[in-house]
């Protein structure tokens, strides 16, 4: 049975003495700040979100938005009951254990009060932001693909670009984090910015944000048909995963958002 071998990844990038730099780590950094350019590339035209220095102040509060609430959502959506037992472990970052869904909640909080505090309209800032996400997403899958952790399920035979992880056993299984990083990464940020270039959708703010809340929920919901399920959850109702049934609210709340803002007259 002919499959590709998983690359021997090296998941530390580089080394100052004592300290190892993890690709994960650059993902994170990488996501931020191309992610913060793209912004300031995008509010050059209306609805004008925010400041270019308002944009740099803000990188602050989605670093703690996403780290804070990735770890926050990961322990309550995923490890409860391990973290509920063993507290002192919600602080081990560098152990694993992030959750996308969980960093969306931070960053929307960020989001809410850095507007409040700048008197901004937290929904032209919410658009800004969502479309750039994709970037960060795109990196953080790839991070999960250098580390051979997120591996899919198993391939059906003679799949051609079928891979052998380690410790996947065996056989041959999809390469689930390349496939996410083109759903969720590649193809929804070409859709965001397909969308923030269309006038009738840019100025009503909050359409881009529904926008992007319905199409990661289906990115993701289709990724995990491909992914392996975590070994500690396993599949639950209907046969769905935890990331699927926890996508499903996102599409619910994108389209309502974007049916409220549709309603709405256009700004700038």
């Amino acid at each position: 049975m002919l499959a590709l071998i998983f690359p021997d990844f090296d998941p530390i990038a580089f080394s100052i003495g004592p300290l190892h730099v993890h690709w994960y780590a650059l993902a994170y950094i990488a996501g931020l700040v191309l992610g913060l350019y793209y912004i300031k590339w995008m509010i050059r035209r209306p609805p004008h979100a925010m400041t270019s220095e308002q944009v740099d102040d803000f990188l602050v509060w989605a670093t703690l938005g996403v780290v804070l609430g990735g770890r926050l959502g990961y322990v309550l959506f995923y490890q409860p009951i391990f973290y509920f037992a063993h507290p002192s472990q919600i602080v081990a970052v560098w152990n694993g254990g992030m959750s996308f869904h969980g960093g969306l909640l931070g960053v929307l909080t960020a989001i809410a009060l850095f507007s409040r505090r700048h008197k901004l309209n937290m929904f032209a800032v919410a658009d800004a932001v969502c479309t750039a996400v994709p970037i960060g997403l795109f990196f953080g899958r790839i991070a999960n693909f250098i580390n051979g952790e997120l591996f899919g399920r198993v391939a059906p035979p003679g799949l051609p670009w079928a891979m052998i992880f380690p410790g996947g056993g065996p056989l041959p299984r999809y390469p689930s984090e390349l496939i996410e990083a083109s759903l969720e990464g590649l193809t929804l940020g070409l859709v965001m910015l397909y969308l923030w270039r269309k006038p009738s959708i840019r100025l009503r703010p909050g359409t881009l944000s529904g926008a992007f809340l319905i199409g990661y929920g289906l990115a993701r919901i289709t990724g995990e048909f491909f992914r392996q399920p975590d070994p500690f959850l396993g599949y639950l109702w209907f046969g769905a995963t935890m990331g699927q049934l926890l996508s499903i609210p996102l599409v619910i709340a994108g389209a309502v958002l974007v049916w409220w803002a549709a309603r709405r007259q256009p700004v700038g």
